[in-house]
């Protein structure tokens, strides 16, 4: 299909595409006077077909406008319609995905988020408390460690050992206290016995509550000490190993 657009500038009429007006937005350039011009807006009507009429495209008894006085577009070059119902329907769902996201990044991190911002931790355990997660103490094994130790038979009992440990927290913050490792060892220091001690072991069900809530301090230290049987172990050496389970 064929249509005919005139020239604002010098009055000569020609024929375009559809394509020709729709790949630049309607510009269209005369053959004539170079000029630019807005094709869709100067579009008019053929009329019926004659010998004078294909020999000359710009005669003005053939040409009667196209165009209303509110100037409508043709339909070919009109803009398509957004589709303003699925557009907020992916951004509510890209909202939602944001949120989860969200969600699961403070799920993920809660113990350090608690830590690094500590007003939020009363938010945070009640959170967790309606979906059954607990925030726990930071547990950075390589900011413990054990300043001072001695394993000594116990002069009031005989076959008894009596383990003392000094611990020491390096870290900023308070830590849940670690479990303790010990491993006897015999005269060419290979493992007699292993034991791990839970805090509770350590430090005696009192103290280890309170430890256990409140944590080992900033750069603060907790004593430890032990007692074990150790009439069926020949053992002459020891170490001792700090992890959180």
């Amino acid at each position: 299909m064929s249509l005919v657009t005139r020239c604002p500038h010098c009055g000569t009429g020609f024929r375009v595409q559809p394509t020709q007006l729709a790949a630049r937005e309607g510009k269209v350039r005369c053959g004539y006077c170079l000029e630019v011009f807005d094709g869709a807006q100067c579009l008019i009507e053929q009329g019926p077909a004659s010998p004078a009429a294909d020999a000359r495209e710009d005669a003005p008894a053939l040409a009667t406008p196209v165009q209303s006085d509110l100037g409508e577009v043709p339909p070919f070059l009109a803009p398509e319609k957004p589709l303003h119902r699925y557009t907020l329907l992916w951004g509510f769902l890209g909202l939602l995905a944001l949120v989860a996201l969200a969600g699961q990044l403070v799920y993920h991190y809660r113990t350090e988020i608690a830590t690094l911002f500590p007003e939020s931790r009363e938010h945070l355990v009640a959170a967790c408390a309606e979906i059954g997660c607990e925030v726990r103490l930071p547990h950075r094994p390589d900011l413990l460690s054990i300043e001072s130790s001695d394993l000594q038979a116990d002069p009031r009992r005989e076959s008894v050992l009596r383990l003392s440990a000094l611990l020491r927290n390096r870290a900023p913050f308070a830590q849940e206290p670690p479990s303790i490792e010990l491993t006897l060892t015999d005269e060419n220091d290979r493992p007699v016995v292993r034991r791990v001690l839970s805090p509770l072991e350590y430090l005696g069900a009192r103290r280890a509550a309170e430890i256990t809530a409140q944590g080992i301090p900033a750069r603060a230290e907790a004593a430890v000490v032990v007692f074990f049987d150790a009439s069926q172990v020949r053992a002459t050496g020891y170490r001792l190993y700090l992890f959180h389970p």
